[in-house]
């Protein structure tokens, strides 16, 4: 591709919507923030929920923000490099899972029913593993760029605040090489123990790191082939998700590990990808603090949480709820007849 040509690369179209991301609305979140002035409270005492109300207002381009159709959105993908013994589980527990979901049983239906939230499951040709990434790609360009697009469908007309979570067997060894791509350093800091692997699991994902940026070395400067080549479909959709929820103008809850590694990826091709969103938790797994520490992102939540499924980005939801409850029916001082500071 030549400086004067068009890009006619599978990715043309995505960059082209990350370059024509919409901005935060300043004028509602001016308008949330007086309000907040009025309430009856001191001035900055809810503290943090004071601010995610008026982020909530800046993305949603309204004063009095709303979550009437909040949704948890879970990816699930199937990932050829877990036949390396890279988790402490099979990959049968991928289908076993979604049945759990199904079901009812997981610890996200639970999370989601008590906090009065949507919940989707989206099977991404779970029977179908991408790429041993070992090996080769996880996914050509075209098929990353339709699961992308798969992803920003899934984004519901009406949703008015988004949590996006994943599951999959093998992906917190993706997510690993994705990082390890984006950020370099030693593919070992990028490693965690996932769901709970012994020194010989843990000594199979560093190597299975190091084999696939081995691999795919010199195919590594463009974050949306990273993406193609390391991610999973679920990485991907998610991406997809987080870009298509920008365009609508809907708020976005992340999860840990796995889903801020398809942050990570919109991030690399745009700094201000990310400024509707927020870190549902910091988890526990592998190094997410210093991926939270390169996206800007500060967590609403420190829980020790490392399961996956949305759990961490739900609860957040959940305090959003809260926040904006505060926010919303609060009583201003002149309502209340109470009296404001008088100095």
């Amino acid at each position: 591709m030549t400086a004067t040509s068009p890009d006619a690369s599978p990715f043309a179209d995505i960059r082209q919507l990350v370059a024509g991301m919409p901005g935060p609305d300043e004028a509602a979140a001016r308008a949330a923030a007086e309000r907040q002035a009025t309430l009856t409270k001191p001035a900055g005492s809810l503290g943090r929920l004071e601010t995610l109300a008026g982020w909530l207002a800046a993305w949603q381009g309204k004063p009095m923000p709303s979550l009437d159709r909040p949704l948890v959105c879970v990816f699930a993908g199937s990932h050829g490099v877990a036949a390396r013994g890279v988790s402490a589980f099979p990959a049968a527990v991928n289908r076993q899972m979604l049945d759990n979901f199904a079901a009812g049983g997981a610890a996200i239906n639970q999370i989601c029913a008590a906090y009065g939230l949507g919940f989707k499951v989206f099977d991404l040709a779970l029977d179908l593993p991408t790429g041993d990434i070992t090996e080769t790609e996880a996914m050509t360009e075209k098929a990353c760029v339709a699961t992308m697009a798969f992803g920003m469908e899934a984004v519901a007309a009406g949703t008015d605040g988004l949590a996006l979570g994943e599951m999959g067997i093998g992906n917190t060894t993706v997510a690993a090489a994705i990082y390890a791509a984006l950020y370099g350093g030693e593919p070992a800091a990028w490693v965690g123990r996932g769901t709970g692997v012994d020194e010989a699991g843990f000594a199979r994902k560093v190597a299975a790191v190091e084999a696939a940026l081995a691999r795919h070395a010199g195919h590594l400067d463009d974050p949306l082939a990273v993406l193609a080549r390391l991610g999973g479909r679920e990485v991907a959709a998610i991406a997809g998700a987080i870009l298509a929820a920008r365009l609508q103008r809907v708020p976005v809850v992340l999860d840990g590990y796995v889903a801020c590694a398809a942050a990570a990826v919109l991030h690399a091709l745009d700094p201000r990808a990310l400024d509707h969103c927020i870190a549902g938790h910091l988890s526990a797994e592998g190094a997410h603090g210093a991926v939270l520490e390169r996206l800007g992102l500060d967590p609403v939540l420190t829980l020790g949480l490392h399961l996956g499924e949305g759990s961490g980005a739900a609860l957040a939801l959940g305090l959003l709820k809260a926040a904006l409850a505060c926010h919303r029916d609060m009583a201003t001082f002149a309502q209340a007849g109470v009296s404001e500071r008088s100095a």
